[in-house]
């Protein structure tokens, strides 16, 4: 399990709940702690103009193409795509792919796609793959919101005709399958206030569930961890540590092997921390001889928006450096250039 130890030694863990709200006009907003914010002087026609001419002229302009992209937000790309289309009369998914190659394309075509079509996409890639990729599946399912997952289902359905439960059925098996279509059902509690009496029953439930029997009942895992809110869950593991002489991560590693073991301590990692869960993720994508260009274009896509400045601050803290120092190292060109601006100004 060093592993894990590895996981919680320097993730940040003072910081105050209460400090990822402010008041503007005396209304409690959450903190923005994306790295890509709307474009303050934002014009869709001028954008679609300075795409097409940078698409058009003589040898692509893929640093043009990349300030665009880059410095909109998700919602402004739609409409970007909707002038550049209707000026142009083709796609500007399409011209992109003509225009560029490799990874340059493919996180390109990533920042136009709606988070929930994004979604949608990486599910159906790691499903229709040689092989399902079980670990994109997991970090898809664990970290979006009831709402998230329920539009990710809807837009599945739209675009790919199939149902998500019935593509998750035919693609996995076990107690994995059971875990992950539980993750779908979106019932996730999403208060961030812990119950402790809640807390300590959880914590006696995994127990008996695991360690205090002979075989362990999978099912009062996958319950507990895949309906109770991050908080929730952090208040439970730390009372799991109270009815047991071992941590709940030591236990499941103990008690589990293969797909179902990886899901259930990744959603223990969510609980304690996202931002770390992402951190790790994309030090994983480095560390190794080959950069697995993939994950970096998914995590900083996906969470550009969302939390990216706190996956950056986890990242220094758990790793000692910075990511756009790692970045630096391992990739490079126009690939390079685009991942270190979505990490935003460093």
């Amino acid at each position: 399990m060093s592993f894990f130890k590895d996981f919680f030694k320097n993730i940040i863990h003072d910081r105050n709940p209460e400090e990822d709200n402010i008041k503007v006009k005396g209304k409690v907003m959450p903190v923005f702690y994306g790295t890509v914010a709307p474009y303050p002087d934002f014009s869709a026609s001028k954008d679609a103009a300075v795409l097409q001419s940078a698409i058009e002229s003589k040898g692509v302009d893929e640093d043009v193409i990349i300030s665009v992209l880059v410095k909109r937000n998700n919602e402004q790309r739609q409409k970007i795509k909707a002038v550049f289309e209707a000026s142009t009369g083709q796609s500007l998914n399409r011209a992109l792919k003509r225009a560029l190659r490799s990874d340059l394309e493919d996180i390109c075509l990533a920042l136009l796609m709606p988070p929930a079509h994004y979604d949608a996409y990486l599910i159906r890639d790691a499903t229709k793959r040689l092989g399902t990729d079980e670990d994109v599946l997991v970090e898809v399912l664990v970290t979006r919101s009831n709402e998230e997952i329920r539009q990710l289902k809807r837009v599945y359905k739209e675009e790919y005709g199939d149902e998500l439960e019935d593509v998750i059925k035919d693609e996995t098996k076990g107690d994995f399958t059971r875990a992950l279509l539980a993750m779908l059902k979106a019932n996730k509690d999403e208060n961030t206030e812990v119950d402790m009496s809640q807390a300590q029953k959880d914590a006696e439930t995994l127990f008996e569930a695991g360690e205090n029997s002979k075989g362990i009942d999978v099912s009062a895992f996958i319950d507990i961890l895949t309906t109770r809110s991050g908080p929730q869950l952090s208040k439970t593991f730390q009372r799991y540590a109270c009815v047991s002489d071992v941590t709940l991560p030591k236990a499941l590693n103990v008690e589990l092997r293969g797909d179902i073991e990886d899901c259930l301590l990744n959603i223990v990692k969510c609980a304690w921390s996202t931002p770390a869960f992402f951190a790790e993720k994309l030090h994983r994508a480095m560390e190794r001889h080959g950069t697995c260009e993939d994950t970096l274009i998914r995590v900083l896509v996906s969470r550009s928006e969302v939390d990216l400045k706190k996956i950056l601050e986890e990242y220094r803290a758990m790793y000692d450096s910075t990511l756009q120092e790692d970045i630096l190292k391992d990739t490079k060109h126009h690939f390079e250039n685009i991942l270190l601006k979505l990490c935003g100004p460093h």
